[in-house]
């Protein structure tokens, strides 16, 4: 007989969550409880487990992905041996919803009740790597930094062109600018030192940073966002998670657009990719005359660059997959070329 196992789904919030239980049968083991958001209210609801008679390794706690406010409640439980997953509230919604109505209690249900009809599309938590983590909170603050250093450099652009000065504004935003430059200074030195603490990270850092383009910032958002290339990279999904992957617009015979990118994915990395199509279009030969030969050919501009960071994407993973830095000038050899020879 085959054992049954338990799913309890959490609506989580700031100050306290919600906990529901039931079966694989979606028939109710211990009625809706509400604790506090703390190592307290953790263990309460451990005890209530426990009350029960559950087994820990036949119980599934499935939260929505509320990012830090669910953070702790991991790390917490998943030490103490219970499989844990998170899901996307739309996918609960879309799957479970047959109401208007909507509170902490129903939507607890609804997460327990489609992890319980969802089991084999869920995708299990697991601790992150500690420098990641890291590396990502430095990566995050650094973007908040550099739009804020913007935001100064173009207040002070516009105090200075007054005809009337107000000196003391004019220091105000030249201080702030001067000090946020340092700390973005810190944060990048900061980076280095913790990929460098890692020989495996080091080597791949090393390895896409020789790609023409790519700089530490856009590789190691890279090594974030793939967990530190643990999986062979994709570059078609890379392409698509990113948003730079052009897709066709067809149908019938009345539908012909052109294909185009969806722009959506993390807004940074793709950023990033932008700037660096820049940069090898400026400074290196082959890129610059693919540009002017795209453009005589009436391509439009963005389009261009648009292609030449699919390219620098797809020479990054061919680089990471094959642990190979990038070769100067390389040409590959066809292999029948070589027999006949």
């Amino acid at each position: 007989m085959k054992e049954k196992r338990f799913f309890i789904g959490i609506d989580i919030a700031s100050d306290s969550f919600t906990a529901c239980c039931i079966n694989q049968d979606l028939e109710p083991i211990f009625p809706v409880e509400s604790f506090s958001n703390t190592p307290e209210g953790f263990e309460k609801l451990t005890t209530a487990i426990d009350h029960h008679r559950l087994p820990t390794n036949r119980v599934l706690l499935s939260l929505e992905a509320t990012g830090v406010y669910s953070e702790t409640l991991c790390y917490l439980l998943g030490s103490k041996g219970y499989s844990i997953t998170l899901v996307d509230p739309r996918k609960v919604k879309g799957a479970t919803q047959d109401s208007p109505r909507k509170n902490d209690t129903l939507d607890a249900m609804r997460i327990a009740e489609y992890a319980a009809r969802f089991t084999d599309k869920l995708v299990f938590w697991k601790p992150s790597n500690q420098i990641l983590e890291q590396i990502k909170v430095l990566l995050s603050t650094r973007e908040h930094l550099t739009q804020q250093k913007t935001a100064n450099e173009n207040a002070l652009g516009t105090l200075k062109r007054k005809y009337y000065q107000t000196p003391l504004a004019n220091k105000v935003y030249e201080e702030t600018i001067s000090r946020l430059k340092k700390d973005i200074k810190a944060i990048d030195k900061e980076i280095s030192r913790l990929i460098d603490k890692d020989d495996s990270f080091k080597h791949y850092i090393t390895l896409a940073t020789s790609v023409p383009g790519v700089g530490l910032l856009l590789a190691a958002n890279l090594l974030v966002l793939t967990q530190g290339f643990i999986e062979p990279l994709s570059y078609k999904k890379l392409s698509a998670h990113f948003g730079i992957c052009p897709f066709e617009q067809e149908s019938g015979s009345s539908v012909r657009k052109r294909p185009r990118s969806r722009r959506y994915g993390p807004v940074r990395v793709r950023k990033l990719l932008y700037l660096a199509s820049l940069s090898v279009k400026t400074h290196r030969q082959e890129f610059r005359k693919y540009f002017y030969r795209k453009s005589l050919e009436g391509k439009p501009k963005k389009l261009i660059l648009n292609n030449i960071a699919n390219k620098i994407l797809k020479i990054l993973c061919a680089v990471i997959n094959s642990k190979t830095a990038f070769i100067e000038n390389y040409k590959s050899v066809n292999p029948n070329l070589l027999k006949s020879a």
